[in-house]
């Protein structure tokens, strides 16, 4: 079963390094959740108590079919439900750039997780750059799939952007780790240029 949701994962390789990066028994919060199928993951691999938090109705429908428990909710509001450090972990994938403010979403993440780990689309990956400067648009890519007008992505922004508002914030950044695919070696030297994707795990500057 592990091995069977893993493939259905493929295609998010962030994902599998933020399976990595949770460990056993733990309590998660999925914050844009979708279909439920990384907590099911999750939880079949490592006995984490998993929960969701979705907008779409038809992934909380199809969520809630497969055992997985997910809340309806809006990431642009605060997470009321959740008191300090009620999660061991809260999980953003590839969400931080679709929210109306990202660095309220990131104070409440850390209020209400121990720890979190953040996913998000690097905008200074250099296939993006380089449509921006030889074309003169906004670019297409495998991460960026959309048309301008179209994109769910409203806040996109660079590796090196994301330590910034971390360090404004107060958010002490545990470890990084840039994916760039076949030529990581190039993301791991030089991620803000060659990483397409990016894993943060993080915290509160002031815990342990």
């Amino acid at each position: 079963m592990v091995d069977k949701l893993k493939k259905q994962l493929t295609f998010r390789p962030d994902l599998l390094v933020i399976n990595e990066l949770i460990p056993p028994d733990c309590r998660v919060l999925d914050l844009g959740c979708g279909n439920g199928v990384f907590l099911k993951l999750l939880k079949q691999g490592k006995n984490v108590h998993g929960l969701g938090i979705e907008l779409a109705q038809e992934k909380i429908i199809e969520s809630i079919a497969t055992g997985i428990p997910v809340v309806h909710g809006d990431l642009n509001h605060q997470l009321d439900f959740a008191d300090d450090y009620s999660f061991d972990y809260v999980v953003v994938s590839n969400t931080l750039q679709e929210v109306q403010r990202p660095d309220l979403l990131l104070r409440e993440v850390v209020r209400v997780g121990k720890k979190a780990v953040i996913s998000f689309i690097n905008f200074g990956y250099v296939p993006a750059r380089l449509q921006v400067f030889l074309k003169g648009t906004m670019p297409e890519t495998k991460n960026l799939p959309h048309h301008w007008y179209n994109t769910p992505n409203i806040h996109l922004a660079t590796i090196r952007d994301f330590r910034t508002l971390c360090q404004l914030l107060e958010i002490r950044i545990i470890k990084e780790i840039p994916l760039g695919g076949k030529a990581n070696f190039l993301a791991k030297a030089l991620p803000n240029l060659f990483a397409a994707n990016c894993v943060f795990e993080i915290t509160r500057m002031n815990t342990d």
